[in-house]
């Protein structure tokens, strides 16, 4: 899946189609905008993205990644409810660490317009 500034996915890894890709980056930015709370770099291949526990965040999050997954197989999604919140904890093989880089930046980007 491409960042809104570049790809964080080589073209070889992902097999959304390119025209919805600025779509799908939409979506991830909607959920960091509205939901995250704070993102921990665990590992370099695992990162974890801790979102508010509204069951309406939930349903959307887990939608979006079991979409997210069958475009770009090499992700392992986890989404976890805990204490109050859920816990989405993102992991790659070593090969693709530099996705993560790119959530990152994407999180970020999105919770400076919020």
């Amino acid at each position: 899946m491409p960042a809104p500034s570049g790809s964080w996915v080589p073209a070889d890894a992902c097999t959304l189609p390119i025209a919805e890709q600025p779509l799908r980056v939409a979506e991830f930015d909607a959920l960091f905008t509205g939901a995250l709370r704070r993102l921990e770099r665990r590992e370099p291949g695992w990162l974890r993205l801790v979102l508010a526990g509204d069951p309406d965040v939930e349903a959307s999050a887990r939608e979006l990644i079991a979409r997210e997954s069958t475009c770009c197989s090499f992700f392992d999604f986890q989404l976890t409810p805990d204490r109050g919140e859920l816990q989405l904890d993102v992991r790659v093989p070593d090969t693709r660490v530099d996705v993560l880089d790119g959530i990152i930046r994407q999180a970020h980007a999105a919770g400076s317009r919020s």
